[in-house]
């Protein structure tokens, strides 16, 4: 059991050293411009032990994608776990996405880069992770709209128009000289008044029946 676990652990280890020289290689490139044996060269593996772990670059490219995106999700809802509130949540939920952004550019860069230009696959695992997202925030605002007889159509439109927000402050926030920090609270400021609006919208919208 051990020797079966050690064995796990590195081939984890393995796989995650791909995905982290993957993120690397294209900080500036796109995944289609880089090779197999490339990749296989920075890990410090061959090639023929690439496929132990991805049956094809697009494969890994799928699997960076959820890297990127499940701890980014899993943030997201616990900014508005248990809140009520949508003031608190509009801005717990723009300065989370602010800290990730900056600790986590280069995925960032890679997850917008490769939306409309990248490979198929990842281009759709990418299009089902946003549709995750305002999935999830349709469940949140589902709650925090109880009484106001929206549709679950409706419900997901300001769903979507809020993801799309944020992803607009995505783009904003890695354009942001570093000398010039003055200018990324002004991009938070102006995603907080954004929200406040569609929020402020919601509550006199009525669904059709």
């Amino acid at each position: 059991m051990t020797e079966g676990r050690s064995r796990a652990e590195r081939k984890e280890r393995t796989r995650q050293k791909l995905l982290d020289v993957t993120l690397r290689l294209i900080s500036e490139r796109s995944l289609s411009s880089i090779s197999l044996r490339e990749v296989a060269r920075d890990a410090g593996i061959v090639p023929t032990a690439f496929y132990r772990h991805y049956v094809s670059m697009d494969a890994l490219g799928v699997d960076l994608v959820d890297e990127c995106m499940r701890p980014l999700r899993q943030m997201m809802r616990e900014a508005r776990r248990g809140r009520t509130a949508h003031s608190d949540i509009i801005a717990d939920t723009v300065q989370s996405l602010a800290r990730h952004v900056k600790s986590h550019s280069d995925q960032f860069r890679f997850l917008t880069r490769e939306r409309y230009g990248g490979v198929g696959p990842v281009r759709r695992a990418i299009a089902t992770e946003l549709r995750m997202f305002t999935s999830d925030l349709t469940v949140d605002l589902a709650r925090l709209t109880a009484g106001l007889d929206w549709t679950a159509d409706d419900l997901e439109m300001a769903g979507d128009l809020m993801v799309t927000t944020m992803l607009g402050t995505v783009l904003n926030l890695l354009e942001v000289d570093d000398r010039h920090p003055e200018d990324g609270e002004l991009q938070l400021s102006l995603a907080e008044r954004q929200l406040r609006l569609i929020v402020l919208g919601m509550g006199v919208w009525r669904s059709k029946p």
